[in-house]
Order: C-alpha cells, then sequence, then structure tokens
C-alpha cells in the first residue's frame, strides 16, 4: 500500500511540475537539432518500479523523502545505501528520480541505465529512462527505450501507464518521421495506446495531425470535427478545422471556427495570422485592421509584414503598402518575391523607370521567374524600350503559355520596331484571346491591322 501511495504521489508532483515551469532542456551535441514534442519532453512519469524483494529500511526512509519533495535528502540517503549495495534496482530507479528532480540529468540518466541493468524487465526504468533521453534531445536513444517499455508488463502501474508509453513512443515516431522516419509506426503506435485507455484530446489531435501529414485530409478533418463534438471550444481542434478549410478556400467556414479558437487563445499570432488570411480572402475590412496590429506586436516579423503589404496593395493603400516591401527588402534585399511585388507597386504608382530597375534585378536574380519576366516586359514598355519587351516576352514564354496581356504588348512591341508582319501576327492572336474583354485596346489592335495590312 505504501508503494502505491507513493506512486500516487510522484504522479501529482509530475503533473503539477507540468502546470509550473517546464524543466529547461539542453540538446545533446551529438543528435539532431529538432526539438522533440512538448508533450513528449517536459513532463517525464516517475513511476516506481516494482522490486523482486522486500526493501531496504533505508530506501523506503529515502523513498518518504521523495513523497515529500525532499530530492537533496533522499539523493544522499540512497547515495550512501547504493554504494555498498550498486545493483539494488529499486534504489537505482529512486536515485536516478531524485537526480531527475534536481535537474541533474546526466546523472539521472546514469542511475535509470544501471536500474535497467540491474532488472532488464522493469517496465518503469526503461519508460522513465526513455522519457529522460528524449528531454535531452536523444531520439533514437529515447525510441529504444521506449519501444522496450511498450513490451513489458507495466506491473502495479497499469494499463494507464502502458498506454502512455506508447503514446511517448507515437510522439516520438512522428518527430523522427521529420527526419526521414515513417509516419506510419506513429500512427500504429497511437492505435496500440487506444488499446490500453481511452481516446483523449490529445491523442484525437495527434491522429488529425497525423493523417494531415500523410494528406488524408478528410481523415484528419473527420478527426477534428470528431473531438469538437466533445469539446466545441478546443482551439487546437478548431484552428486545425480551420487551417484544412483554408486549404480547401472555404474561408467564411475557416473564419467561424478561428474566432472560436481565439476565444480561448485571442492572442495568439499564428491564429490571428489565419483569421487575417481568410478576411482578407474574403475582401473583409477587417484584415487591415488586424494585420495592422499584429505587426506592430511583431514588427520583426516578415511573414507577417509581407501579409499586410499584400492586403494594402490590394485595398489600393500602395503607398503604405510599398513603404512595408521596402523594410523587407532592406533584410533580405535579393528577396525575387519581395522585389516583384515592389515593382508592381511602383508600375501602380506610375514609378515606371524605378520598376524597370527593379524588375530587372528580379530577373538577373531568378531567369525563370514568369511575374518578374512580365513585369519587365510591361515597365520596358512604357520606357520606350520595344526591344526589352520583346525580349522578355520570348524568355517567359519558355515558361508559360501567353495570354490576351502579353500578346498586346508582343505585338505593340513589334509594331515600334516596325516588324509588321510579326506585329499583325501578335494583333490577331491578342484579339482572338481577348474575346471582347479590353474593349480599348481591341479598337487600337483593330485600327493598327488595318494600316500594318494595307
Amino acid at each position: 500500500m505504501l508503494r502505491i501511495v507513493l506512486f500516487a504521489m510522484l504522479l501529482a508532483a509530475a503533473a503539477q511540475a507540468q502546470q509550473s515551469t517546464p524543466p529547461q532542456v539542453t540538446p545533446s551535441q551529438d543528435e539532431s537539432s529538432s526539438s522533440l514534442p512538448n508533450q513528449l519532453v517536459d513532463n517525464p512519469p516517475a513511476p516506481q518500479p516494482v522490486a523482486a524483494q522486500p526493501p531496504a529500511e533505508q530506501v523506503l526512509a529515502a523513498e518518504a523523502l521523495i513523497s515529500k519533495s525532499d530530492w537533496k535528502g533522499a539523493a544522499d540517503k540512497l547515495s550512501l545505501w547504493l554504494a555498498a549495495h550498486p545493483t539494488d534496482a529499486r534504489a537505482l530507479f529512486d536515485a536516478g528520480y531524485a537526480s531527475d528532480a534536481l535537474g541533474s540529468l546526466d546523472e539521472a540518466a546514469a542511475y535509470y541505465r544501471r536500474a535497467v541493468q540491474a532488472n532488464q524487465d522493469s517496465f518503469e526504468a526503461h519508460l522513465s529512462l526513455g522519457l529522460l533521453l528524449a528531454r535531452q534531445q536523444k531520439p533514437a536513444e529515447a525510441r529504444v527505450e521506449l519501444a522496450a517499455a511498450t513490451r513489458l508488463d507495466p506491473g502495479e502501474a497499469g494499463p494507464a501507464l502502458k498506454a502512455r508509453a506508447w503514446r511517448a513512443l507515437a510522439q516520438l515516431d512522428r518527430a523522427l518521421a521529420e527526419q526521414g522516419g515513417d509516419l506510419g509506426e506513429a500512427s500504429k503506435d497511437l492505435l496500440e495506446a487506444l488499446k490500453y485507455s481511452p481516446e483523449t484530446d490529445e491523442d484525437t489531435l495527434m491522429a488529425a495531425s497525423l493523417a494531415e501529414q500523410n494528406e488524408q485530409l478528410d481523415q484528419a478533418e473527420a478527426a477534428y470535427r470528431r473531438l469538437l463534438a466533445r469539446n466545441e471550444k478546443s482551439p487546437q481542434a478548431n484552428a486545425g478545422l480551420a487551417h484544412l478549410l483554408i486549404l480547401q478556400k472555404k474561408y467564411g467556414e475557416a473564419e467561424t471556427f478561428l474566432r472560436t479558437a481565439l476565444e480561448t487563445t485571442p492572442d495568439d499570432p499564428a491564429m490571428n495570422a489565419q483569421l487575417a488570411t481568410v478576411l482578407a480572402a474574403q475582401d473583409k475590412p477587417e484584415a487591415i485592421t488586424l494585420l495592422q496590429k499584429l505587426h506592430k506586436a511583431h514588427p520583426e516579423d516578415a511573414t507577417l509584414t509581407r501579409m499586410l503589404a499584400e492586403v494594402l496593395a490590394e485595398a489600393g493603400e500602395i503607398a503604405d503598402s510599398d513603404a512595408l516591401y521596402a523594410q523587407l527588402l532592406a533584410a533580405t534585399p535579393t528577396n525575387v518575391q519581395f522585389l516583384v511585388a515592389h515593382g508592381q507597386n511602383l508600375v501602380r504608382l506610375n514609378r515606371f523607370a524605378e520598376a524597370f530597375n527593379v524588375f530587372e534585378k528580379a530577373v538577373k536574380i531568378d531567369k525563370a521567374n514568369i511575374d518578374a519576366l512580365s513585369g519587365l516586359a510591361f515597365a520596358a514598355s512604357r520606357t520606350n524600350q520595344p526591344g526589352v519587351t520583346a525580349q522578355a516576352l520570348e524568355v517567359r514564354a519558355q515558361f508559360a503559355p501567353d495570354n490576351a496581356s502579353t500578346y498586346f504588348l508582343r505585338a505593340t512591341a513589334y509594331d515600334t520596331l516596325r516588324q509588321k508582319q510579326q506585329a499583325a501576327s501578335y494583333y490577331h492572336k491578342f484579339l482572338e484571346a481577348s474575346a471582347g474583354k479590353y474593349a480599348n485596346q481591341e479598337w487600337q489592335a483593330k485600327q493598327r491591322l488595318q494600316i500594318l495590312e494595307k
């Protein structure tokens, strides 16, 4: 009974630690720098192993100190005991737990390893060592221990902790999949966990995330909706479902779910950015206000700055938009996307010579960028450089088909260059592609054809 009570107290202490400041993690020098999931690394449970024989009084005394969170006192008692009894699996495990609580992670790992060596069938020792190694950003080593735990009998810990081992392995396999592993392993691990305990909200979120990563969007949506049926205010489920709806361009529905998610986490920058995206897609003025607020709070965030610049341009506030692109280009002067957007703003401001220079720079960086080539051709036409217009459009045609606009630019460029046959050909192509959409240009094309084809 004392053992079970102590175990419950240890789990309660672990839960309390999760709600407070999580332990600091120092990544290992010889492992991947990718961080493992917080659910896995921040709250390793520390159940006690079951000894094959009654523990010594000194070990029980140390465990009594552990139950009072007197980690130093427990560590001192256990150190003395282990000096004389170096293969006591229970004492080694307790010493690992005390060292873990004191923040001596390497020492804790050493004790857990010794506990495993002393008792290869200790479910709790393998599990705790695996979780500790995960916290130390040693995923390959952690996986060996967690997998070992899933093959062992949890004893007094019961099925709930066996499920925890499978869930931890699922989280680790998902992290390893990002480094080239198999997402299918994480899905299998999660299914095994559900054999030992009911599905939790975290399970459903993981199932949805795994399905989305596997591009099984229908399954991902079903999982998010299943969670929302249990907890309609879940910010993660609302945000996750909104993301899927954005991919499907169902912006109105996505807005509804994002607003629900933001009721719980109103200052979440990622969800606010998503909301701004769907508002902009629906041409709602609120998008500008929201993005301006986000940009003010996070002025160095290039994504938010770009989003605000795009929305301002679409709203016709070209000068304000271009000031933001100037800010972005100051930090990344060779970013072609920013250069093209800056050039397009300069065209809207009738600053064609400046636009020409910007598009020319963009094309030099990315010779196959369709928007940069289109911009260069147009700016050249407005600065009386028909040869550049024709050449830019010839290059563009290697990467994208012509349209009514490029046909007209080609026609006028060849017309200016007095290449009558090419000009007439492209005027005809323009009229066919335009189909009544560009009345002024169509009138001009017909007038020029009358002259060219006399």
